[in-house]
């Protein structure tokens, strides 16, 4: 038995992807005219505070030696994305999808648009959370988007929507009721005694 198709998922995909660029872009504008990197601002004592930073890096301020390579990277989970999407039909695939989008999107527009130039511009992190390294609204959504895609995949959730052992389950259920006829005899053998008797009738 097919399941019927959904309805393609690029929109959906799409749309959160724009609002995670929207939020980012925005704090991140708002970040650097009202924080001063050597004045962060207390939101729980110590533990919370939002502090600026200009970070080379990845999320997290890691590998900050290798911003044109991560420039690159950037651009091929963009455009992986989107091919994707295309013939997405999970609604959960398109948030997981969206969230990744947005984020690369957001940290990709600083690294094209923000000093020192073009493919190796300053990512702004703003937000400080205990031991945790400086991030900001894209550096989450990545993560977020990124645990929602594993947790999908773990749980056999494919991007059209379907389960990956579905399949397999129907097989199995044929397989049991094959087995349970092979192992009852008797049911064969009742079988087989009306025929012959029908058979001396005629």
């Amino acid at each position: 038995m097919t399941v019927p198709a959904g309805p393609r998922r690029l929109r959906n995909l799409l749309v959160v992807a724009f609002v995670i660029y929207v939020a980012d872009l925005l704090t991140k504008i708002a970040a650097v005219h009202y924080i001063d990197p050597f004045d962060p601002i207390s939101v729980v004592g110590d533990t919370v505070t939002l502090t600026l930073i200009r970070n080379p890096g990845a999320a997290f301020s890691m590998a900050t030696g290798m911003t044109w390579v991560l420039t690159l990277v950037a651009i091929g989970v963009v455009i992986g994305v989107i091919k994707v999407g295309r013939t997405l039909r999970s609604l959960w695939w398109a948030l997981g999808l969206g969230l990744v989008l947005g984020g690369a999107l957001g940290n990709l527009t600083d690294r094209l648009f923000r000093s020192p130039g073009p493919l190796q511009g300053h990512v702004v992190d703003f937000v400080s959370v205990g031991w945790w390294p400086v991030f900001n609204v894209a550096d989450s959504a990545i993560v977020c988007g990124a645990i929602l895609l594993v947790a999908l995949t773990v749980f056999g959730i494919e991007p059209d929507g379907s389960r990956a052992n579905s399949g397999d389950s129907r097989a199995n259920s044929g397989d049991v009721a094959e087995s349970a006829d092979a192992a009852d005899p008797e049911s064969t053998q009742d079988t087989e005694s009306g025929t012959d008797r029908k058979e001396k009738r005629q």
